[in-house]
C-alpha cells in the first residue's frame, strides 16, 4: 500500500484507473475522510485539506482525533515459529509477551531512526 503523511496522520493511496483519479483516506483516526486528486500534487494538497479540515472539525466537537488502542493484540504464528520465539523467550529468562515486546519496540524504534 502506498501512503503519504502529514503533520503525523497517515494517508492511504490507491489510484482508480477506471476513473483516473488517485484517493486515499486517512488512517488511525476516529471517521472515516477520504480526499482524491487527478495528480499526485492535486492529491497531496486534498490530502493535506482534509487532515487540517478533520483537525479543525474535532478541536470545534471536542471530538479526540485519533483513535484509541487498547494496546492488546491478538497475532496468529505457525506453531513453528511461536515455539522458536517460546524458546528464544525462556533462553532470554523473559515471558513470551516480553520477548514479542520487546522485539516490536526494537523494529518500531529502528524504523523511526531511518
Amino acid at each position: 500500500m502506498n501512503t503519504m503523511t502529514y503533520k503525523g496522520y497517515l494517508g492511504s493511496v490507491s489510484f482508480s484507473e477506471k476513473d483516473g483519479v488517485f484517493f486515499g483516506k486517512i488512517e488511525g483516526i476516529n471517521g472515516l475522510v477520504n480526499f482524491e486528486g487527478e495528480s499526485v500534487k492535486e492529491l497531496t494538497e486534498a490530502f493535506h485539506e482534509a487532515v487540517d479540515d478533520y483537525l479543525a472539525y474535532c478541536k470545534d466537537e471536542g471530538i479526540e482525533p485519533d483513535k484509541s488502542y487498547s494496546g492488546i493484540l491478538n497475532i496468529r504464528l505457525t506453531p513453528a515459529i511461536h515455539r522458536q520465539i517460546s524458546m528464544l523467550a525462556r533462553q532470554a529468562g523473559i515471558t513470551l509477551n516480553a520477548y514479542i515486546k520487546n522485539a516490536l519496540e526494537e523494529k518500531v524504534e529502528a524504523s523511526v531512526a531511518m
